[in-house]
């Protein structure tokens, strides 16, 4: 079977040019970046490539950089590096559809008795500027935002957004975990304090990702260890994971302009949808977002069970519900923009990526409307 693989939000395929950069370093470059050997030296350069590779993604210094193991880690080196490096300041703002991992640091921060605001959004994922601005106030140490949404892939404006913060005096930390790759991130000019993200977003490997620190701002390190990463992150570097990051990084900016035939998969896909699906509700769909992402809600079924019959037919794509402690809840970026609960729970998100063909759209838009009619045919049956 043929699989098509439309959850690029969750994880992307390595590229084969990643792979290829990674293997010496697997193979026959296996030696520790701090040792004073030719094995060392190959590998300490290595790493030095990649954060320069990286760095010139995204318009910074490179030792603006702290290499880590993903957008987990990278939020909470930020998060906790500013609640310990600002203790005059004890106010946090975050919005309510913001990636669990940060909602649950914005969790510990209130068990260590600090304050968090959290701001909400409009029925179209726009975070709400004016709430936001009255949020703020003088012992605000921090705001974090995403760039995009990883569930509807609505966009932050985040020129306003760090006017506002900056204004203020505040601190800007910008989650870009899903939005390397899919838009500009040009430090030079957006003035972020703050900014994490994972390779295997954008077709690197997993286990690996970077922080950057705006140069001037100090903050405890995250891990102590070793001298690694400039004494931010104690720890061996993860050297093929990071020439993997480096060339992902170098390849994310080369194919920037391959954005817009994503948007014309996608787009493509929506217009076959509205026209052949009846009660269909695209969320996000009014505000800017990433030109890979859509998240579909059809009303009158499950999405879990769409989802196993798309799996059935080799077809991988992720509900837009979440699942806890084994009860089945409705997404909180859903709640927090206001979706019908007829909606919501049928919901599913389809995430493309540069990999993704005009076939396989076509395959997908031609299979899902019979999918759907079944469904809801055999809930229909089963409670006559």
């Amino acid at each position: 079977m043929n699989v098509i693989y439309l959850d690029n939000n969750a994880t992307t395929r390595l590229d084969p040019a990643v792979l290829d950069a990674m293997l010496p370093f697997l193979r026959d470059h296996y030696g520790n970046a701090g040792s004073a050997h030719t094995l060392g030296h190959l590998s300490e350069g290595a790493v030095a490539q990649a954060r320069e590779q990286v760095a010139a993604m995204l318009a910074c210094a490179p030792m603006e950089l702290t290499f880590n193991s993903g957008g987990t880690e990278g939020i909470n080196h930020a998060f906790r590096g500013v609640f310990e490096a600002f203790p005059a300041k004890r106010h946090f703002v975050v919005s309510l559809v913001e990636h669990p991992a940060v909602l649950a640091v914005a969790e510990w921060l209130r068990r260590q008795g600090a304050e968090v605001t959290s701001v909400g959004v409009d029925g179209d994922g726009r975070l709400d500027l004016v709430a936001l601005e009255a949020a703020l106030r003088p012992d605000t140490a921090l705001v974090s935002v995403m760039a995009a949404n990883n569930e509807t892939g609505v966009l932050f404006p985040l020129d306003e957004i760090a006017g506002l913060v900056k204004g203020k005096g505040a601190l800007l930390h910008v989650d870009a975990t899903q939005a390397i790759g899919k838009i500009p991130i040009d430090t030079s000019k957006l003035p972020v304090d703050l900014l994490n993200f994972s390779g295997h977003k954008f077709h690197g490997p997993k286990g690996v990702g970077a922080l950057y620190i705006r140069r001037g701002l100090r903050l405890k390190p995250f891990m102590l260890g070793g001298h690694q990463e400039r004494g931010r992150r104690g720890g061996t570097e993860n050297v093929p994971g990071l020439v993997g990051l480096g060339k992902a990084s170098e390849l994310a900016a080369a194919h920037l302009p391959e954005v817009h035939r994503i948007a014309t998969l996608r787009d493509h896909l929506e217009t076959d949808l509205r026209a052949r699906v009846s009660e269909l509700h695209i969320t996000g769909a009014g505000s800017p977002r990433l030109a890979n992402t859509s998240l579909l809600s059809f009303q009158g079924l499950e999405g879990e069970a769409l989802l196993l019959k798309l799996n059935e037919r080799g077809v991988c794509v992720s509900t837009g519900s979440a699942c806890t402690t084994g009860q089945k809840e409705p997404s909180h970026v859903l709640r927090a923009m206001g979706v019908s609960a007829a909606f919501t729970g049928g919901t599913i998100r389809l995430s493309l990526s540069r990999f993704t063909t005009m076939e396989e759209i076509h395959q997908v838009s031609e299979m899902l409307p019979g999918l759907v009619e079944d469904l809801r045919r055999s809930d229909l049956f089963a409670m006559a």
